[in-house]
């Protein structure tokens, strides 16, 4: 089974291993989306480039595949990929991506949070 999961990674911490370490479970093969620049820009501080961002996540060793994702359109890289689950933090929403999931057959599973670690209370 395929998973799908994504985030910023802005600054890599325990609880963000700890997301990736559990998508990691739920099948064979996990591909993590890094948010690009201009979607991250929208919604919070910008620490670290896409680029950068994604060697991180890469060296980490855990992920099959680590792309960028799509400044246009969000849902292209699922229909591109094509997973059997995608994996959710628990306070990630994607706009539409109900609507896509239904479309293709696909499962939405939320991963909990791992209390004590966010990137917001590591940046303070």
């Amino acid at each position: 089974m395929k998973v799908l999961a994504g985030g910023t990674f802005n600054n890599i911490h325990k609880g963000h291993v700890f997301f990736i370490s559990e998508c990691k479970k739920l099948g064979d093969f996990l591909v993590i989306v890094i948010a690009n620049d201009s979607t991250v820009l929208k919604r919070k501080k910008l620490l670290r480039n896409a680029e950068k961002r994604k060697e991180s996540v890469e060296s980490l060793g855990i992920a099959d595949s680590v792309i960028i994702g799509n400044e246009k359109n969000h849902l292209e890289i699922i229909e591109k990929e094509r997973p059997d689950i995608i994996a959710l933090g628990y306070d990630q929403k994607m706009p539409g991506l109900e609507e896509k999931t239904k479309e293709l057959g696909l499962k939405i599973i939320r991963i909990k949070k791992l209390e004590g670690y966010s990137t917001r209370a590591n940046i303070r």
